[in-house]
């Protein structure tokens, strides 16, 4: 049983983001627990931003599990108005690598280990990003992803990987099974009965509680078996 962290012990903030290679700013909300076991930055989706409800809940819940978290847009307003930008990984990427490096220079940061959470081209983003990171990120969860587009940078990856379905959700649930035969340390998680959004009643709440339970296993790694003891004099 997972101790809870109130709501108000958890500290945010705001901050800005400069983006080296545009001069852009990107726009973000920190939230940290005291003491986090671990640090989760979001790439979130084609189409949405770090307002997304769903990443937002996602997020929340991690909070309470004592972990801290990073929303923010990978593209500023007048980047995401061209399409293109949206299905550019390797910018995308870019701009994740640069909030991972922005993140370890903040008074918040406690050196504890480092996640992303990806959905849709964000999880493909976040593959890339953690292959050319390499041990510096502890773990990748994909959130109906499509992990598939990073299939060239895959093999990189050394992070544990969780790839997140829905069931009803083809033709992503096949290209994320194809890519176990790529990435070297994923697991598949179909929800049943979810759809791409994961909008059913049942649905993100299976996703948060299998993602939590992911997080606490890399973060805080297996747990020791319990040692022989001798026998009583």
């Amino acid at each position: 049983m997972i101790d809870r962290v109130p709501e108000n012990e958890i500290r945010h903030r705001d901050v800005l983001i400069p983006s080296i290679s545009s001069g852009a700013r990107l726009q973000g909300t920190l939230r940290v627990p005291l003491a986090p076991l671990g640090w989760v930055l979001f790439a979130h989706g084609s189409g949405s931003s770090r307002l997304s409800p769903r990443n937002i809940e996602v997020a929340r819940a991690l909070n309470q599990a004592h972990m801290a978290t990073l929303l923010f847009d990978l593209l500023t307003e007048e980047e995401s108005q061209d399409r293109s930008n949206v299905f550019d990984l390797p910018l995308l990427s870019e701009r994740l690598i640069l909030a991972t490096k922005w993140l370890k220079d903040q008074q918040e940061y406690n050196g504890a280990p480092l996640a992303y959470f990806g959905a849709s081209t964000g999880a493909g983003a976040a593959l890339m990003a953690a292959a050319k990171l390499g041990p510096g990120i502890r773990a990748v969860i994909s959130r109906g992803g499509r992990v598939d587009m990073a299939r060239n940078e895959a093999s990189g990856v050394t992070a544990g990987v969780l790839l997140i379905v829905g069931g009803w959700d083809e033709p992503v649930l096949t290209w994320n099974r194809e890519m176990l035969e790529v990435l070297p340390r994923a697991k598949l998680k179909v929800i049943p009965r979810a759809t791409h959004l994961f909008e059913e009643p049942h649905a993100l709440p299976l996703v948060i509680e299998t993602a939590t339970r992911f997080l606490r296993e890399q973060f805080m790694g297996p747990r020791p078996a319990p040692r022989d003891l001798p026998p009583p004099l």
